[in-house]
């Protein structure tokens, strides 16, 4: 062989390195899809399991699935249950599917937003709450010429001054509003905002019996407000949809008209995502 050949076929043959590199990324990519095997498997077994039974499933040996679930258990996406030897879907899934459902929500709550604005010629808002923060995600305008200043789409600071904040406020543990509030205090917008939390808990205590929350001029003068939350599979509030209109405006039968309108909208969206009957949320409150 020439010294050129020579060099010519040097250039060809693979070195060890990059058959290690793509072995690697080869093994790799087969634990990331064992990995989501697990993951499945577990939700189609109830959410919970043993681990021999995991294994039996997915056909993989059990020291592989324990090995491919300890990073999982770390990440919070499984969690240890069932004794030593169990498994469970962890929170981490919970709060990925809660994020994928505020995302996906805008596009879903489109119509009922134009419906709501069409019906009542009011200001129509979509909330969500985002960590701690009461985040207006989309609006649609009044018809009216004279209409109210409800707030811009973007974050609030008035989870508990709101018709969309208390709606969602209201199906949290105490523990949780009061985390929030802490987080984002009780500011005084105007006369009527409350500014206290035993009397903020006791108001929410109605927003649940009731099915909405009812702002009356608390976050802005001359503004009133109705709102209802959404809520998914798991009974956990994803958002809230809300009308204001004038204090010139609210009427009783006006009122009753854009509640009603705003609560079959809210518990439309809430069935779509698979929530529990609104028969069976007022019996829990």
């Amino acid at each position: 062989m020439t010294d050129a050949a020579a060099v010519v076929a040097e250039k060809r043959r693979p070195t060890n390195g990059g058959r290690s590199r793509r072995s690697t990324d080869g093994s790799s990519i087969q634990s990331v899809a064992r990995a989501l095997t697990l993951l499945e498997t577990i939700a189609e077994m109830g959410g919970e399991t043993t681990l021999s039974r995991l294994a039996s499933r997915t056909g993989l040996n059990i020291s592989t699935c324990h090995h491919l679930l300890a990073p999982l258990v770390q990440r919070g996406f499984v969690t240890k249950g069932l004794g030593r030897r169990g498994y469970a879907l962890g929170a981490r899934i919970l709060y990925l599917s809660h994020i994928c459902l505020q995302v996906d929500l805008p596009k879903r709550a489109q119509a009922a937003l134009d419906h709501i604005n069409q019906s009542t010629g009011e200001t129509v808002h979509l909330a969500a709450l985002q960590g701690d923060e009461l985040v207006n995600v989309l609006k649609r305008e009044s018809r009216h010429a004279v209409r109210v200043d409800a707030g811009a789409v973007g974050t609030s600071d008035a989870a508990h001054a709101t018709a969309t904040g208390k709606a969602m406020l209201a199906w949290l543990p105490e523990h949780e509003i009061r985390r929030i509030v802490v987080a984002q205090g009780m500011a005084k917008f105007t006369p009527n905002t409350i500014t206290d939390f035993d009397a903020l808990i006791e108001n929410l205590r109605l927003v649940r019996r009731n099915g909405y929350a009812l702002d009356r001029e608390e976050f802005r003068p001359g503004v009133v407000c109705v709102g209802a939350a959404i809520r998914d599979q798991s009974g956990a509030v994803v958002g809230s949809i809300s009308a204001s209109t004038p204090s010139m405006r609210a009427s009783d039968d006006h009122l009753a008209h854009m509640r009603e309108e705003v609560v079959t909208a809210a518990r439309a969206l809430s069935a779509e995502l698979g929530a529990p009957p609104a028969g069976h949320e007022r019996a829990r409150a």
